[in-house]
């Protein structure tokens, strides 16, 4: 044993262990250092491939900024804690039980002593700096922080103060508090292990230092209380409460009993601060102590009873007269904080009664552009009839927007045809098909959005490989979609034999025509540095020894647009529907990004996740916007625009007297463009935003009213309407992009629509529609607000007067037997001859694999339904009208496929009549018969894809199904309904209705 401890330090060098381990630490300090290197530096490259590196660098310096202060300043703070408390241990501590039992720990730790006071302050240190580095963003808007030229009316501060410059006061007095308590702990901690502190009753219960230094963090603390109040008057004008549903600012009792409370606050904290600085130079707990039970008597008194004693003896008994100037307040502020102060809200007839031929005239904008094609719904139909390849896909939910062709401005419902890597059989997945063969997708397709084919399919405009149509795509290449793979590497030597795959080509000897990336949308990669670098990034070892990496190689990732907007502008939260568009000949991406706030004075906080959850999100499995859930303040103040070849990101500063726009824009110089710099093809797409308008359809739902009085006592709050097509879940129903002719306007405008009901009612309390057509309107809202007494059906009325009527029931039900799905299109709500037109297009899905076709068309006016093979018929029946009246810019496409035949003709015999019998049994057994006869034909035509037959058997199958309801009218005649009168609506003392 002797031996082995003398060992020459030669000797020791040479054991193995004593050399593999420094050796084993170097290397994984090595390893761990590239690969933090490797995030950084690629993260770099990615920024300065758009263009964009001053958002990496400022985000950068100042996050490392922010966390070198934090750090420093703690560990300069709690290093003088820690040395402080230990140089001024007493020398002596006696011979008590207590300190017996505490110098077993005090000759333990001593060896490590220097190690565990490093250990304890560097990580101290280390949070403090994460935190201070996750508040850059804080930093930066008071930092930047633009005038509102707006004041609040309590303070007089313009509104900047609250929504950029105090919650960083706020951070700042928050790690102060921190500081303090830390500071506290560590010094109790090295007092009482080395006895300058005692629990125990024997000599005195601390030393002078002690004494001292827990008397002046103590100080500290309390004046940072002080300033906490101070701060706390001003936050009353964010502080959120029930007065009414979501009411924000403040209130009666804030004014007249918590801010007077807050100034004695601050008074007794600063006193009792005072007395603790005296207790540094007299040694006596007793008066101190005594201050901080009077500051602790005082905020529970003053600040807690005292608010308490006026909200339940002078507020309570005469509320609404003492709270109407703060309601008022919360009204204009929320309005204006959401955008919804110029709203122009108007009464509206809610009339059923039939149209003139000059009102469907008048009306042609509308009746004409109705939309029959549901983005959420044909996307399968797409896909059956435009994908080409398993390989390609389309989005689940396609987009809405409008075109100028040759016949004039058409809506349209618009896709692209994406790379989908799942759809590859799994024999020919491998590295590389899926990172350099599988690169990109293939072209543009659109149909209108008011027809479609005698088949029930759409009217493409846009469609196939290579792209033919309307449109001239001169790049239809789709390398940035929303269904790009993770990464891909592209690009090769002039000369070299191409290997991306770009589309299928009969006339090629090989089945396909292949393609090279010219574009400079990726990050270049082909220098073994480069190869290294990003199989380290994505751990992928391929990248190294493919052959397919070249010298000019380049690699894509974070491809979709939403993604490459989130890195290039973070302080924007973006809509959740980036929608493509082809301008200047390329396809390009539309995102819209919003700036928020959650410290506007006065207005009421409403949560993003709820208010933009609807049907069709709920469908794409999203829950609605998240990045910040509660906000109070929402600007669309940016337009983002993705190159779908090139991946560059432009933004382009949409509402530019936005002060929350104009700030991150002095944080972040030349990230975002004028508006005039954008392109005249991407002006004429751009679209009122969906989440936004949810958010204002929240907030409007309340706030139309703008009488205090009204508002608080809540008799005309209104509420979005359940989606009535999806059952059985309860979601809202989505607002929907329509052309259309609001009441008193000679002119259509692409417009984006949605519907109130009152509370606890199925008729309908108001339409909303927001211009969305560039120009001096874009923007503009308007409400038509009906009469409280309406019976104009809502959306769900509708819906249920659908399903049972017995006609379109009957019709509905035979639709629904057999292999064959109805699936129901969008209830579109239109004003029209001062009340509202509902159409619902029906799609036919067979069971078995099939896609949804647009087959009838489901109206409602009034009480009158009706479901017709075509939008004119169907318009006829319900406003009573001659087929001629209706104008003749309504397509009038028939979508059971042609012309039906007589009810008594024999289809294989068309010519020959077929003699009626005159028992209504008889007739009504002969139908049932013949329907069946006509919904096999239909099944095993649709089974092989014979559109014709199909539609041919689908017009006896209407034929059919209308004389089983004559025959059921003769055999069961209904005695005619009257409406009952509407009950009255009572109100009892609570407020609620009864």
């Amino acid at each position: 044993m002797s031996t082995v401890n003398s060992m020459s330090p030669d000797l020791e060098r040479k054991r193995p262990g004593g050399v593999l381990l420094p050796t084993l630490l170097i290397l994984v300090g090595v390893v761990v250092a590239f690969v933090i290197f490797t995030g950084f530096y690629t993260e770099f490259m990615w920024f300065d491939s758009v263009e964009k590196t001053q958002v990496f660098t400022i985000s950068l310096v100042t996050r490392a900024i922010m966390f070198g202060i934090m750090f420093a300043i703690m560990f300069v703070v709690s290093s003088l804690a820690l040395l402080i408390a230990f140089r001024t241990r007493p020398s002596y501590v006696g011979a008590t039980p207590e300190q017996a039992s505490l110098e077993r720990y005090r000759v333990a730790i001593e060896p490590y002593r220097k190690w565990i006071a490093v250990a304890i302050v560097f990580v101290l240190s280390f949070f403090a700096g994460l935190a201070g580095s996750g508040e850059y963003g804080t930093f930066l808007l008071w930092q930047n922080s633009t005038l509102f030229g707006q004041v609040d009316p309590q303070f007089g501060r313009d509104l900047s103060f609250y929504t950029f410059e105090l919650p960083f006061f706020r951070f700042i007095l928050g790690y102060g508090f921190a500081l303090v308590i830390l500071s506290l702990m560590i010094v109790t901690a090295v007092q009482y292990l080395y006895g300058g502190l005692r629990l125990q009753p024997k000599g005195e219960r601390a030393t002078r230092a002690a004494q001292a230094q827990l008397s002046a963090l103590l100080a500290v603390f309390l004046l940072l209380k002080a300033v906490a109040y101070y701060l706390d008057r001003f936050g009353l004008v964010t502080k959120s409460e029930e007065l009414v549903s979501g009411f924000t600012g403040l209130k009666y009792t804030d004014v007249f009993a918590v801010m007077p409370a807050l100034n004695i606050l601050i008074f007794v904290a600063v006193l009792v601060a005072a007395l603790f600085i005296f207790n540094i130079f007299r040694r006596h707990w007793m008066i101190p102590t005594i201050g901080l039970g009077l500051l602790v008597f005082t905020s529970v008194v003053i600040g807690g009873i005292y608010p308490l004693i006026v909200q339940q003896f002078q507020v309570s008994p005469s509320e609404l007269v003492r709270e109407e100037p703060y309601i008022q307040r919360n009204i204009e502020a929320t309005r204006d904080a959401y955008g919804i102060a110029d709203a122009e809200i108007e009464d509206y007839a809610g009339s059923v009664s039939p149209p003139t031929r000059e009102t469907l005239n008048a009306s042609a904008g509308t009746l004409s552009n109705i939309r029959l094609l549901d983005p959420a719904v044909v996307s399968p139909t797409y896909n059956q009839l435009q994908q080409i390849r398993g390989y390609y896909a389309f989005n689940n939910t396609l987009d809405v927007d409008r075109y100028d062709l040759p016949e004039g401005r058409r809506g349209a419902v618009v896709a692209l045809r994406e790379i989908n890597l799942a759809g590859i059989p799994d024999g020919q997945r491998n590295w590389t098909n899926d990172r350099a063969v599988y690169t990109h997708g293939y072209g543009f397709v659109s149909a209108y959005d008011n027809t479609g084919l005698n088949n029930g399919t759409p009217d493409f405009f846009a469609y196939d490989i290579p792209p033919v149509g309307e449109l001239e795509v001169t790049q239809p290449r789709v390398y940035f979609g929303e269904l790009s793979p993770q990464f891909s590497i592209v690009g090769a030597p002039e000369g070299t034999p191409p290997v991306e795959l770009d589309y299928p080509d009969d006339a090629n000897p090989t089945g396909q025509a292949t393609n090279t990336y010219s574009g400079d949308g990726g990050v270049p990669m082909g220098s073994f540095f480069g190869k290294l670098l990003f199989a380290t990034k994505f751990q992928d070892t391929n990248i190294l020894l493919s052959d397919l990496v070249n010298e000019e190689s380049q690699i894509m990732w974070d491809r979709t647009p939403l993604t490459r907007v989130e890195k290039v502008a973070p302080w924007l939260t973006l809509d959740q529907d980036p929608y493509p568009v082809v301008a200047d000949g390329r396809i390009q991406w539309v995102v819209d990004g919003y700036t928020l706030s959650n410290e506007y004075p006065y207005s009421s906080r409403v949560s993003l996740s709820d208010a933009t959850s609807d049907a069709i999100s709920n469908r794409a499995g999203q829950s609605g916007l998240l990045p910040r859930d509660q906000v109070n303040y929402m600007r669309n103040s940016v337009k983002a625009v993705v190159d779908a070849y090139e991946g560059t990101v432009q933004l382009y500063a949409w509402d530019e007297s936005d002060p929350v726009l104009q700030t991150w824009m002095k944080a972040f110089p030349d990230v975002v463009e004028p508006k005039s710099e954008m392109s005249d093809d991407i002006l004429d797409h751009v679209r009122y935003p969906q989440d936004i308008f949810k958010v204002q359809r929240n907030i409007m739902s309340r706030y139309h009213v703008t009488d205090a009085v009204t508002f608080y006592n809540g008799t005309d709050v209104w509420i979005v309407p359940f989606d009535p097509t999806v059952t059985p879940a309860q979601v809202f129903q989505p607002p929907y992009y329509l052309t259309l002719q609001m009441p008193g306007d000679s002119d259509t405008a692409f417009s984006l629509t949605t519907t109130f009901a009152p509370q606890r009612r199925q008729t309908l309390a108001a339409f909303m529609a927001v211009n969305s057509d560039p120009g001096q309107n874009y923007g503009k809202i308007q409400v038509l607000q009906l009469p409280s007494n309406t019976t104009i059906p809502g959306p769900q009325q509708v819906q249920n007067n659908f399903e049972s009527d017995p006609t379109v029931s009957s019709q509905l039900s035979l639709l629904r037997r057999g292999g064959s799905e109805v699936e129901l299109g969008n209830l579109l709500s239109l004003p029209f001859n001062d009340g509202l037109l509902y159409v619902e297009p029906v799609y036919i899905r067979a069971a078995a694999d099939g896609y949804p076709l647009l087959r009838k068309v489901l109206a409602g006016y009034g009480a009158n339904v009706a479901l017709e093979d075509n939008l004119a018929a169907a318009l006829a029946k319900v406003l009573n009208t001659n087929p001629d009246a209706i104008p003749e810019t309504i397509p009038n496409i028939d979508l059971g496929g042609g012309s039906a035949l007589p009810d008594t003709a024999d289809p294989d015999n068309p010519d020959t009549p077929v003699p009626t019998p005159a028992d209504p049994v008889e007739q009504l057994t002969a139908a049932l018969e013949d329907a069946e006869r006509a919904f096999a034909d239909g099944e095993a035509a649709l089974a092989n894809a014979d559109f014709a037959a199909y539609g041919e058997a689908q017009d006896r199958l209407m034929a059919a199904i209308a004389r089983i309801a004559a025959a059921e009218a003769i055999l069961n005649p209904q005695p005619t309904e009257v409406e009952p009168p509407e009950e009255p609506e009572v109100v009892v003392e609570d407020g609620t209705s009864a």
